[in-house]
């Protein structure tokens, strides 16, 4: 009986094909990484040869920093607003794009087509529609006798208008997850209820919803992951202003790494977003869990 070599030729095989994932991996990916967490214990700011070492003062600085405090605040409501908005309409687009229609294949398309438009185009067009004076939404209100709001240069509406921005780009993609999950569901299940005499409402209520339960644990999980991570949009569209009003968690970090150049604070900052959407992540799988096994 032949003795088993681990490395045979097939193992080199396969790690030579994994070689150029790995390297590039390793390269940008795990390398900083493991440097970033090596700089949020010191204090550098690209013009020093060498980083200080301040332990934990980056991390106990956070909780004494009350612009940190206020982007985190931003970004959990920008993240409780968009996860809402993309679960209600993104599940509201599936059901109307899982009709049997004329052209389905079309509307589908127009819908999904947000997705995979550059962010940077995306808030550029809504910049413009957005324009108290001479954008889209404003002059629409306006020919039905209603003042628009300032919107963008706004404290109390900005974030909102930054919500709704970011769930147009992101309806038609969640609403494709949502679509696959109704189109998974038996037909038989529907049948049987309207032989029963069920109408469209308690079907919806007691066959769609809780057959959806693992599709919407999934997009709310990914939209909390995205949310905490937004940073495009509010760079182009606001730059976190006016008055800071909408500067989230990643704009707060980006700027204390490439305006004021403390990389040491500012890798300490990436790594508590790093555990925050960890924990969250970890919570939601745990509280949605339980309800999709049940």
């Amino acid at each position: 009986m032949p003795r088993f070599r681990w490395w045979n030729e097939e193992t080199r095989f396969a790690w030579l094909s994994l070689l150029p994932a790995l390297v590039f991996f390793g390269t940008f990916v795990g390398f900083p990484f493991a440097y970033s967490f090596y700089l949020s214990f010191h204090e550098w700011n690209m013009m020093a040869e060498t980083p200080t070492w301040v332990g934990l003062e980056n991390y106990t600085a956070l909780i004494r920093e009350p612009e940190f405090l206020r982007s985190l605040a931003q970004t959990a409501v920008f993240t409780v607003g968009i996860t809402a908005c993309i679960v209600v309409f993104s599940l509201g687009t599936a059901l109307l794009l899982d009709q049997k229609l004329r052209w389905i294949k079309l509307y589908r398309t127009i819908f999904y087509l947000p997705a995979v438009t550059s962010l940077v185009a995306i808030g550029i067009v809504w910049v413009w529609m957005f324009d108290p004076q001479h954008g889209l939404i404003n002059q629409a209100l306006r020919g039905v006798g209603i003042d628009g709001p300032l919107w963008l240069a706004d404290t109390r509406i900005a974030l909102l208008s930054l919500i709704i921005t970011a769930a147009w780009r992101n309806v038609g993609y969640f609403a494709t997850i949502f679509l696959a999950g109704l189109q998974g569901i038996d037909n038989t299940y529907y049948e049987a209820a309207r032989i029963d005499g069920a109408g469209a409402w308690a079907s919806f209520r007691r066959i769609t919803l809780p057959l959806l339960k693992p599709t919407i644990v999934f997009v709310v999980v990914m939209s909390v992951i995205l949310s905490f991570q937004v940073f495009a949009l509010v760079y182009v569209m606001t730059s976190g202003g006016p008055a800071g009003s909408t500067s989230v968690l990643v704009f707060y970090l980006y700027q204390q790494a490439f305006t004021y150049f403390r990389m040491g604070y500012a890798s300490a900052v990436g790594y508590v977003l790093f555990v925050i959407i960890f924990v969250l992540t970890l919570l939601q799988f745990k509280a949605f869990g339980r309800t999709v096994e049940a």
